[in-house]
């Protein structure tokens, strides 16, 4: 075999978790090689072309107040952007964009390329070299070997993934691009537990044969946002519609006919899909008193006439996919670029790994993305980056970075996996985080970038970027707080917003809190807050006003949630001793000395959140240590 010289870390597949992995490991010094099948696959989007959603937005932002690039590289290929939830609290923000897909994969290729100690190749890892309990390098599928002292696995959906459209069945990764077939077993070899799930994808439609009048449009917003916190970015100027369409009771038993020769009813798939996101075939078997369901007619790029079917995915038959695709109002004379498809694939149970994302069976060797049974982009791509960052934090000596659950999603998220596991691909909601008030998507800049400054992979500048924009939002805040308005300056236009006239001259900061009032509306009648925002500088103005008006409007519920949180902390973060014997304690349940015994919990936060430790089994612990300290 043929050995190449050694690397600091090696990171296994380029896409989105990967690819953060890579720069995130190269961002803090140190020599890092990407290895893919493919160089021009970087970070495709398989699913859907877009980043951000609920949930999902906040985590994009979260990567980005980091150090990460998943955020500037969505601003360099978005062609659409809308923040959803506008009508709800701050906590239910999200900024979602569309991109060109192409641009997307492009955009991240040239990123990577020009970062400092990284270095890509292309080929196929099969195995990995292991010495001592300890990762030591991976071996190709060119019989190339390569030293480390650090191995990322991203895979996605590449372990022996196999494709299935109707009673048709091949291995690939995706359509098109062959599977990965070896590493898994050899994982398997050396102690790992190895499950398989299944996710799926929809037709890809040619937007020539689509009549759009019949559809009804989703524009993007009128002044449309940035993901990234940084000013590298342009403001997004073209943008491209999406559309909503509807199934109907025919397509619905057109799909029907073709249950008996779907993988997904006959058995032939064994993994579990997204419980949240079903194949079409699954949410009318489920969902059979429905008449008709919503899809997302979603442009995939500028310079193409591909789109995609938010809501369509399957794996019937060809034939059968396009007569119900012909049923559906706008699409009778739809031709298609690509058949949807199902497809299964191995991935890891992610209780087998530490909170930095380390596998537990062998040191300095970590998982991250689809290979833990996550689903989605961001989800990947914030594990990566974790990852990547814990990797170069150990091999420097440095104490690990963890992310607890009330300073991030990507906290909940890791925390999700590590201590509960997966039963089917994990996505993020908004529901699944305890303290969201505080997980807002306008304030991830200031709640993580100064932790990535200290870890070396925020900017200087970035870092200059958000102490000026707290230092104006704690100035513009002052202002909203002791500048008062007369009742002539603003009882008319009060009125024009069926807004309670005021008696009295009253505080700006006490009209924001009217729920129909806005910053923008308090600009409109009083000329010392023009004056005041616009000393503001231009490049942080809009998130200034924002966060100012974020804070004023929910201060309490901010509050609140933030006592609840640091009262949680203080058990949260007791530490439980590494050598606990959880099976001689017969005071907990039989359960709870199982689940313990395999999780080694840290803390007792983590303990608490394991299924099957009640909370008996917790005090029983916190009675414990008490007794130990005493």
């Amino acid at each position: 075999m043929m050995k190449f010289e050694k690397y600091d870390v090696v990171v296994v597949g380029a896409g989105h978790a990967g690819a953060e992995a890579a720069a995130a490991a190269a961002g803090m010094g140190a020599k890092t090689i990407l290895i893919t099948q493919n160089l021009d696959c970087i970070c495709q989007m398989s699913c859907n072309p877009a980043m951000g959603g609920v949930a999902k937005g906040q985590i994009v932002r979260e990567i980005d107040a980091l150090g990460g690039w998943s955020g500037i590289v969505t601003d360099r290929s978005k062609i659409q952007f809308r923040m959803l939830n506008r009508s709800k609290g701050p906590a239910m923000w999200s900024p979602r964009a569309q991109c060109d897909k192409a641009a997307f994969s492009a955009n991240w290729r040239s990123v990577l390329e020009n970062i400092d100690n990284l270095t890509l190749w292309q080929d196929e890892v099969v195995d990995v070299v292991i010495e001592g309990g300890v990762v030591a390098g991976v071996v190709t599928k060119m019989q190339i070997v390569i030293p480390a002292d650090a191995v990322i696995l991203t895979n996605g959906t590449f372990l022996n993934g196999r494709i299935y459209i109707g009673e048709s069945t091949f291995s690939g990764g995706r359509i098109g691009e062959k599977s990965a077939v070896g590493l898994s077993d050899k994982l398997k070899e050396y102690g790992f537990e190895v499950e398989k799930l299944k996710t799926g994808t929809p037709v890809r439609i040619d937007g020539r044969t689509i009549d759009f009048e019949r559809l009804t449009i989703q524009p993007g917003d009128e002044m449309p946002q940035k993901f990234s916190f940084s000013p590298i970015t342009k403001p997004l100027v073209e943008q491209k519609p999406c559309y909503l369409a509807y199934t109907n009771q025919r397509t619905h038993d057109i799909l029907k006919k073709g249950f008996d020769r779907s993988p997904l009813f006959t058995g032939r798939i064994q993994g579990r899909g997204p419980r949240y996101c079903p194949s079409i075939e699954d949410k009318i078997e489920r969902f059979s008193s429905k008449d008709r369901h919503q899809l997302f007619v979603e442009p995939e790029g500028l310079c193409t006439n591909s789109y995609y079917l938010n809501g369509f995915s399957s794996s019937l038959p060809l034939e059968v996919q396009l007569e119900a695709l012909h049923s559906i109002e706008g699409f009778e004379k739809a031709k298609i670029f690509k058949p949807g498809y199902a497809i299964e694939y191995d991935y890891f149970p992610p209780t087998q790994l530490t909170y930095t994302l380390e596998t537990k069976k062998v040191e300095n060797l970590y998982f991250a993305g689809q290979i833990n049974g996550t689903t989605g982009y961001e989800e990947a791509a914030c594990q990566g980056l974790m990852a990547g960052i814990n990797a170069v934090l150990k091999l420097k000596h440095r104490p690990s970075f963890v992310l607890g659950r009330s300073q991030a999603y990507i906290g909940v998220l890791i925390d999700d996996l590590v201590t509960k596991g997966v039963d089917e691909p994990y996505r993020m909601f908004t529901s699944r985080a305890e303290y969201r008030i505080l997980l807002r998507q306008d304030d991830a800049d200031v709640r993580l970038t100064p932790l990535s400054y200290e870890l070396g992979l925020a900017s200087a500048d970035r870092m200059e970027r958000v102490v000026e924009k707290v230092r104006n939002s704690e100035k513009l805040t002052s202002f909203l707080e002791q500048t008062s308005i007369l009742p002539s300056e603003c009882n008319d236009f009060l009125s024009s917003r069926q807004s309670a006239p005021i008696q009295q001259k009253v505080r700006l900061s006490g009209l924001l809190l009217r729920p129909e009032l806005t910053l923008g509306d308090l600009v409109q009648v009083s000329p010392s807050l023009t004056d005041f925002i616009e000393t503001i500088p231009m490049a942080i103005r809009d998130e200034v006003c924002e966060s100012s008006e974020i804070l004023i409007k929910y201060s309490r519920y901010i509050e609140k949630e933030r006592e609840v949180a640091n009262k949680i902390l203080r058990y949260e973060n007791l530490p439980l001793r590494d050598d606990l014997d959880y099976r001689s304690i017969v005071a907990l349940s039989f359960e709870a000395r199982e689940k313990l015994s395999k999780m080694r919990p840290k803390t007792i936060g983590q303990a608490s959140r394991i299924s099957g430790v009640s909370p008996a089994d917790i005090s029983v612990l916190l009675i414990l240590m008490n007794c130990g300290r005493e």
